[in-house]
């Protein structure tokens, strides 16, 4: 299963992906890579960039947070015509800290870590978890850019 991508179309104005990614840092540049074409693909509206780099939060947060024996993680991304969703499945059912409630805390400007779920907050334009039957899903969606927005 790790690797595999399966792409639905449940609508003509929706299109998703789900593929099992490894427990490992690798998984990243591939979740990365994969949102990326799939914006590219698909001529999505979608800030690629914002996209790219949120998703790459959710799924480094999601290796280190779970042990390095659980299962793959997931990711899922759902494009439509109003923008996209991403999720990162994972099987630890702890809620990750702070992604809804912020603490308040400023991060630490000397430590490389303590700022995804504030990049993830700030950047999207709505974010949450929910529990699955194996543990949880992250998730973040980002609205579409009007045409008339995007670079040309």
């Amino acid at each position: 299963m790790n690797g595999l991508a399966l792409q639905d179309r449940p609508s003509d104005s929706a299109a998703s992906w789900r593929i099992a990614l490894p427990h490992s840092a690798a998984a990243v540049p591939v979740a990365r890579a994969l949102v990326r074409t799939a914006l590219a693909e698909l001529e999505h509206g979608a800030d690629g960039d914002t996209v790219e780099l949120l998703t790459a939060e959710l799924v480094a947060n999601a290796i280190e947070h779970t042990a390095a024996g659980d299962a793959p993680i997931e990711l899922v991304v759902e494009l439509r015509p109003t923008g996209c969703q991403v999720e990162v499945h994972d099987h630890d059912p702890m809620p990750p800290g702070d992604l809804t409630r912020p603490s308040g805390a400023e991060p630490d400007p000397w430590q490389e870590h303590g700022r995804g779920l504030l990049l993830i907050r700030a950047l999207s334009s709505s974010c949450g978890h929910r529990p699955t039957e194996k543990g949880k899903a992250v998730w973040f969606r980002l609205a579409a850019v009007p045409p008339q927005w995007r670079p040309s």
